[in-house]
């Protein structure tokens, strides 16, 4: 399994930092390696919400199909997955000053063939983490 993670700091309280990114559709605002995000499900996020996601990846355009598998008050877990990898994205918030700290962590199976490859794989998926981080902590601070 390949994992990247890291962690971002914001001056956007801890409710309001959670409320957003537990949105997962609002990953495509702040993710360019995920670019379409959109909800399949009704109403407010729980258990079991889908959403349908498009990934780029090593210039490739992906669909993989998401469901919320836990949720807390300040943490979620998806697991994604389509015919070549399962993914499994958590994000949590924690009080951090006046404002938040927000931990995201990304894990990768590679399946089939491609399974393969996976150390061969890794510095392409890590090299998804600083873009995503970054985007992520430019949106939650337009959002103060």
């Amino acid at each position: 399994m390949i994992t990247v993670s890291g962690s971002v700091q914001t001056d956007l309280p801890p409710e309001r930092t959670f409320a957003y990114l537990s949105q997962f559709e609002h990953t495509s605002e702040w993710d360019p390696g995920t670019p379409v995000v959109e909800k399949r499900s009704q109403g407010p996020v729980a258990v079991g919400h889908r959403y349908h996601a498009e990934a780029l990846f090593r210039g490739k355009r992906s669909s993989i199909e998401y469901e919320v598998i836990e949720l807390g008050t300040r943490f979620i877990k998806l697991r994604g997955e389509n015919k070549t990898v399962e993914a499994f994205d958590s994000i949590e918030v924690k009080p951090s000053g006046s404002g938040s700290e927000v931990t995201y962590t990304a894990q990768f199976r590679m399946k089939g063939a491609v399974k393969l490859l996976q150390p061969l794989l890794r510095p392409a998926f890590n090299s998804l983490r600083d873009p995503a981080l970054n985007g992520m902590k430019q949106r939650l601070q337009s959002l103060v």
